[in-house]
């Protein structure tokens, strides 16, 4: 199906690019410390369950016990808040192995995107702690249109005019495969990552390992 060659290559970024989610729990298990009749448990194999979906379900998940929709977003708030917060602090090393080596090597033959069911704010975040801001083109995130990842990345393709048998979608879990398939696009299931997906264009096992599949599609 896919015999065109690629041009644009849009990442996905947790269990993708990086894991945070050991700084991340830390953010926020605070947060739930602070806010009254919410004790849930935040490891990061908790967040590795979640990450990828889009904010707003991850908080129903977590934290549907509050039944207030107003105290509910407040909490998420703060965890974001804390999130960022711990990110920019830390100075250990979150991206998988060989990632800043192999995404600048890509950078010479691809156009570079990223495409995250996350907050605003957070793509320049992992942008600025991985040194990749001068070599990712453009992004989108659900923070920004609050919509499905699928409609988020072809909202990014028209605004750069990506056509769909050029670019392809990396990610690790089952919802990035159904957002490549409904933005149209080839999918890369990066199995290193959160998640579990059948039937994925290509699979890499580790991140040195796109180049030869991008490649080959």
């Amino acid at each position: 199906m896919w015999t065109r060659m690629k041009k644009y290559l849009i990442f996905d970024v947790d269990g993708t690019l990086w894991d945070s989610t050991p700084v991340v729990s830390r953010g926020w298990s605070r947060a739930v410390s602070e806010t009254e009749d919410c004790d849930v448990q935040i490891t990061p194999e908790v967040l590795r369950q979640e990450f990828g979906q889009p904010m707003d379900v991850i908080a129903d998940h977590l934290f549907g016990g509050i039944t207030e929709q107003e105290k509910r977003q407040a909490l998420l708030d703060k965890c974001c808040l804390y999130e960022h917060e711990l990110l920019e602090e830390n100075r250990a090393d979150l991206s998988y192995p060989g990632m800043r080596d192999c995404m600048e090597r890509l950078a010479k033959e691809y156009q570079l995107y990223i495409v995250s069911n996350c907050q605003c704010g957070y793509i320049e975040l992992v942008m600025e702690k991985n040194h990749l801001t001068h070599l990712i083109r453009d992004f989108e995130c659900f923070g920004n249109t609050g919509t499905c990842k699928g409609e988020t990345i072809r909202i990014l393709m028209e605004r750069n005019g990506i056509a769909a048998e050029e670019a392809v979608y990396i990610g690790d879990t089952k919802g990035d495969q159904e957002a490549a398939q409904k933005a149209g696009i080839a999918f890369i299931f990066a199995a290193y990552g959160f998640g579990k997906v059948d039937g994925a264009d290509a699979v890499i096992r580790e991140f040195a390992g796109l180049e030869q599949a991008v490649t080959a599609m």
